[in-house]
């Protein structure tokens, strides 16, 4: 997997942790997030990539369910309660039931 594409699912989780606002501990979960991405790309610095701009298309471009699937990626990568996890699987496992209907 490309460095770029790292990066692209990494943001893409931190905006699904955004979404959970059933989550009372969110704030300190995103600050987490945050340092993993910059870890990240400290260790791995990707040539003449504008890293604000892409963030904000990722923003605006994924869907709200790929934002979900990207932060059970980047969840499964940290150390992170279980809760959190079951919360996301919970809110896709919901909106794939009413796209069935």
């Amino acid at each position: 997997m490309k460095l770029e594409e790292q990066f692209q699912y990494l943001v893409g989780g931190y905006f699904g942790v955004e979404l959970l606002d059933e989550y009372d501990l969110k704030i300190y979960l995103l600050k987490d997030i945050e340092k993993y991405i910059i870890d990240f790309l400290n260790a791995n610095p990707i040539k003449d990539f504008d890293y604000i701009n892409e963030a904000k298309k990722i923003k605006d471009k994924l869907s709200e369910k790929e934002k979900l699937q990207d932060a059970l990626l980047i969840l499964n990568l940290m150390d992170v309660q279980m809760q959190v996890i079951f919360l996301i699987k919970k809110r896709l496992k919901k909106m794939n039931a009413k796209v069935n209907i």
